[in-house]
């Protein structure tokens, strides 16, 4: 995971790493879901959706930031939906497609799957603040 490309860090980086990008195109990550995770209690067993969320709205930075540095931030989410869990002992795959970039903002859908069951999909808005 380059460290450069997104400024989150412990404990709000939610991607372990990617997996495979093309900028300004798409972009593969992953999270693996760990009974250590911070958001894993004793009533909360699973990823809660909305960290599901944020964790595509990293991939979508990752996808969108074209040439050299930039700071990804979220700018809005559309048509949100919860289709699963993502459990401990889960490796969560995260993808990000760019359908239209403008002005800055990158539009596109997300989509988040365990094993190639679905977990979450979304319309997301990126705005890629230049550096």
């Amino acid at each position: 995971m380059n460290q450069k490309l997104l400024p989150h860090r412990f404990p709000f980086l939610l991607i372990d790493g990617t997996t495979n990008s093309e900028a300004g195109k798409w972009a593969a990550a992953y999270k693996n879901i760990s009974e250590n995770d911070w958001f894993i209690t004793e009533s909360q067993r699973e990823m809660p959706f909305s960290l599901v969320v944020e964790a595509m709205a990293q991939t979508a930075a990752c996808a969108g930031i074209t040439g050299g540095d930039g700071l990804g931030l979220l700018s809005a989410v559309k048509k949100a939906e919860r289709l699963g869990d993502a459990l401990p002992g889960d490796r969560l795959d995260l993808f990000f497609e760019v359908t239209r970039i403008r002005r800055g903002f990158v539009f596109g859908r997300a989509k988040a799957s365990v094993a190639g069951k679905p977990v979450a999909e979304a319309e997301l808005s990126i705005f890629i603040q230049p550096s």
